[in-house]
């Protein structure tokens, strides 16, 4: 009799290591330039780290980072590993569209970085009247338990050219369906620098979910995304974002986080955190 329980139980529990939840954010976590004053990065950056870790996303695509301030987070973030390559092709310096990705619970199955111009593969390569060189990175991951493989691509989009902003947006869906002939789920994160309202947002949701959209709870959190570190001001402007490809993704939370510590915030943008269903 007893055995009659036993194996629907096992199949339910099975079920549930198969469909554990992946926590994933991407946090543009301010450049480290020395002109920030009191915000600079060598004062942000514990409470940075410690929200990362109290909230001990599975992966974590970063934006602005220099090569200095991955190098700490990686010290922090003991779990965790980290893909990337700098902007202007250099090993030491340049900013980063860096993946942090939980070492003990996936593994790095291939990665790269592209250049968001015509010449998308040559390094520093510069198209539609961007102001920097900009670039997106990519990795393909198996979950060690599952065995399910996905894609996760973290980039930054130009903050002046609209023009950049579309056709970087149009580059990256062209790549992911170049790259993903099996159809594996992919989570995009950035900084787009893009409103809802802009045509770079409007591209990607064509192809993509915004998890805040499909969340499976009511969204937490601010409205906005860019703050600008200014925190007796509401944060209304929204150009951060996870999205997710359509039908084998599910979001099942959603959140913009706030954290604070004496009135400072520790990026001048928020974190954005989704939990995943792969």
């Amino acid at each position: 009799m007893k055995l009659r329980f036993f194996f629907p139980m096992l199949l339910l529990l099975m079920n549930n290591v198969q469909s554990q939840a992946v926590k994933v954010m991407s946090y543009n976590i301010r450049v480290d330039f020395g002109g920030d004053g009191e915000n600079n990065w060598e004062f942000r950056r514990d409470f940075l780290a410690d929200q990362i870790s109290y909230n001990n996303p599975d992966f974590i695509g970063t934006q602005e980072g220099k090569l200095h301030q991955l190098k700490y987070l990686d010290s922090a973030l003991v779990d965790h590993e980290w893909i990337g390559r700098g902007r202007d092709n250099s090993e030491t310096q340049g900013e980063y569209s860096a993946i942090f990705y939980n070492k003990k619970k996936f593994k790095l199955i291939s990665q790269n970085t592209f250049w968001l111009s015509e010449t998308p593969d040559v390094p520093e390569s510069k198209s539609w009247e961007t102001a920097y060189p900009r670039i997106c990175t990519y990795g393909l991951f198996e979950d060690l338990k599952s065995k399910k493989r996905f894609y996760v691509v973290n980039t930054h989009l130009d903050h002046i050219s609209e023009p950049a902003r579309e056709n970087g947006t149009k580059l990256i869906l062209e790549r992911i369906s170049k790259l993903n002939t099996k159809r594996l789920p992919v989570i995009l994160t950035g900084d787009f620098n893009s409103e809802m309202s802009s045509g770079a947002y409007k591209t990607i949701v064509s192809q993509m979910n915004d998890a805040r959209n499909i969340s499976k709870t009511k969204p937490f959190g601010p409205s906005g995304t860019f703050s600008g570190f200014k925190f007796h001001e509401p944060v209304t402007l929204l150009i951060d974002y996870i999205f997710t490809s359509k039908g084998n993704i599910e979001v099942l939370k959603f959140a913009v986080l706030s954290d604070s510590k004496n009135c400072k915030y520790p990026s001048d943008h928020l974190p954005v955190l989704a939990e995943l269903k792969i």
